[in-house]
């Protein structure tokens, strides 16, 4: 029996269901324990924020998403330290962490998740090539981080960040 091929729209309509799935799941725990999500993001521009909101009811679980695509913004809107940044790069666990721990910071949530990477498909050097990206998520007082390498375009990349984020978070939130 030959594989059944996809087509985009159908692909896409998987990776909605999936998401849908990973957030309802999110969402009853954030309500279960009262906390409230903040997103800090830099590759995405915003699409975590947008896969969430997109749920009905999302107001009450999430709180606010930062869209720091700027060195300057991750600065002035996370708190994150110039010198951090230009020590480690915009693209590195140390400035992952400080934009987890800035959204926490500048919002009335208990909960975060940052990304920041590379999505192409210019930026990428020998040491963060293009598909590089560091993940941060402050869940119950620890912040935890992790560096994943994505294959693809960059809307491949950006919804692989997307996908990947939610699922490690559902993944760290308490049941």
């Amino acid at each position: 029996m030959a594989p059944t091929l996809l087509s985009k729209s159908e692909l896409l309509a998987q990776e909605i269901q999936a998401l849908e799935a990973n957030l309802t799941q999110i969402s009853l725990r954030l309500l279960a324990h009262r906390h409230m999500l903040a997103t800090a993001e830099s590759c995405t521009g915003g699409m975590i924020a947008a896969a969430c909101t997109d749920l009905s009811g999302s107001s009450q679980w999430f709180e606010r998403g930062f869209v720091t695509y700027s060195n300057e913004a991750k600065a002035e809107m996370l708190g994150v330290p110039p010198g951090l940044i230009e020590q480690h790069g915009a693209v590195s666990e140390p400035v992952a962490c400080a934009m987890a721990d800035g959204a926490l910071a500048h919002s009335r949530a208990q909960v975060s998740l940052a990304v920041t990477g590379v999505a192409g498909p210019t930026g990428g050097t020998e040491a963060k090539p293009v598909g590089t990206v560091w993940f941060a998520w402050c869940v119950g007082g620890e912040t935890h981080s992790e560096v994943q390498h994505f294959a693809g375009d960059r809307a491949a990349i950006r919804v692989a960040t997307v996908r990947y984020a939610l699922k490690r978070l559902l993944n760290l939130l308490p049941a």
